[in-house]
């Protein structure tokens, strides 16, 4: 069974919903795909967004659901599979189901991967963190270690150092040689004792962290842990349009203009799709962009469609 819609939206998390949101009011007929999998589902709360400060990630996103369905957006909890384009897009749903648009947002968002340490998974999202935007304040003035696993974690523990002063920056696979001594000299400046040595656990008691455990035995008393997951962007539907994807540091990412659009006409992308650094309220920013935007256009499209009609 295939189902024609104006705007389909892949993805059901802030950037997802904002898009859903402005489309539903300009009374497109919207469908959004949600494989309920948020990337800020491990935290407790989410901070920094003016107005929800302090909200459940989970209760943030109910709320979005509540609002896009006041307007006539329709959500399904499936999962996008595949996706082409013969005129519009037609995208196919783990399901069976196919649904067609005129115009796609994808808003996949992507995957943290954690460093494989024993014990770090399972704290994510509590005591082992990643942002010190999203946390530092919740955790300020406790005992901070930094798990380096790339020379770019220098910056990270340099960071984390505004909320804490007694932060210990543990390089664990970070080769004593990839840290320059200008990453040193800051480390220095910034008060961040460095602890050479792989870490071999996570060590927790009364359901929490009370310090990290070295290969050669050595427990070092820590309340928190930072550590920088590997990104893993969620761009296979990008792929398969054949959008054009630039690489980062933190993984390939699409190539969009300054409303989110992609090199694929009629493709948009928003929020951790389109980058690694999109927080919650920069993803709700930029969904609410592309959905105006593709409004717009399919506004424009059908004038000049009956414009032409006209003049035949």
């Amino acid at each position: 069974m295939t189902e024609n819609y104006e705007v389909v939206v892949v993805g059901g998390g802030a950037a997802g919903l904002s898009a859903a949101l402005v489309l539903g009011r300009a009374r497109r007929h919207t469908l959004v795909v949600d494989a309920g999998e948020p990337r800020n589902a491990p935290a407790a709360h989410m901070q920094g967004y003016l107005s929800r400060d302090g909200m459940s990630p989970a209760e943030f996103l109910a709320a979005g659901r509540e609002e896009i369905a006041r307007y006539g957006v329709e959500l399904v909890r499936d999962r996008a599979v595949d996706a082409g384009r013969d005129g519009d897009f037609a995208v196919a749903l783990a399901s069976g189901r196919t649904v067609r648009a005129r115009r796609l947002v994808v808003a996949t968002g992507l995957k943290d991967e954690l460093p494989a340490v024993p014990g770090l998974a399972e704290r994510f999202g509590r005591d082992v963190l990643h942002c010190p935007y999203c946390h530092g304040w919740e955790v300020r003035d406790q005992a901070f270690g930094v798990l380096a696993t790339t020379p770019m974690s220098v910056h990270q523990a340099l960071m984390v150092s505004q909320w804490s002063k007694d932060v210990t920056f543990f390089p664990h696979t970070v080769a004593e040689d990839e840290l320059s001594d200008d990453d040193l000299r800051r480390l220095a400046a910034a008060g961040v004792k460095v602890v050479p040595g792989e870490v071999a656990e996570v060590v927790a008691a009364d359901d929490r962290l009370t310090g990290v455990r070295l290969a050669d035995g050595r427990v070092h008393e820590r309340e928190v842990l930072f550590v920088a997951p590997r990104a893993v962007p969620r761009t296979d539907l990008l792929r398969r349009l054949g959008a054009e994807l630039r690489e980062t540091p933190f993984g390939a990412y699409p190539v969009v203009d300054e409303t989110g659009l992609t090199t694929v006409p009629g493709v948009w992308s928003a929020g951790n799709a389109m980058g690694f650094a999109e927080q919650v309220i920069n993803a709700a920013a930029g969904g609410y962009r592309a959905g105006a935007t593709i409004n717009g256009e399919l506004l424009m499209a059908d004038l000049d469609a009956a414009v032409a009609a006209v003049r035949v």
